[in-house]
């Protein structure tokens, strides 16, 4: 049973910085891709940023310059340090996690971690 783990999150003044933390558990397997989302209240979930084998990286827009992915040393762990925090960046981040097979894909989510952000 694979299950991701994300910590990291609080309250943070704008300006301030996070780092998130996830690390996945229950798979014997390296994922292809690990990336985080986030959702705002009445939003729909949106991704922030992904990091996918071959240490290709993107991220929406809105977080370009201010927010850095990484993946970790070990096995299936991912970060995302958010620098220069805007009240709009308040959501509950989630971890996402992805193996393509050639039959099917597989796409892990964690629980999510509050990240608030005030003015």
């Amino acid at each position: 049973q694979v299950q991701l783990v994300e910590s990291g999150g609080g309250l943070v003044q704008a300006g301030g910085s996070l780092r998130l933390s996830c690390a996945a558990s229950g798979s014997i397997f390296s994922f292809d891709a690990m990336g985080w989302y986030r959702q705002a209240p009445g939003k729909q979930r949106e991704r922030v940023s992904v990091f996918s084998s071959g240490g290709v990286t993107n991220y929406a827009d809105s977080v370009k310059g201010r927010f850095t992915i990484s993946r970790g040393n070990a096995k299936n762990t991912v970060y995302l340090q958010m620098n220069s925090l805007k009240p709009e960046d308040t959501a509950v981040y989630y971890c996402n996690a992805v193996r393509y097979t050639t039959l099917r894909n597989y796409d892990y989510w964690g629980q999510g971690t509050q990240v608030t952000v005030s003015s």
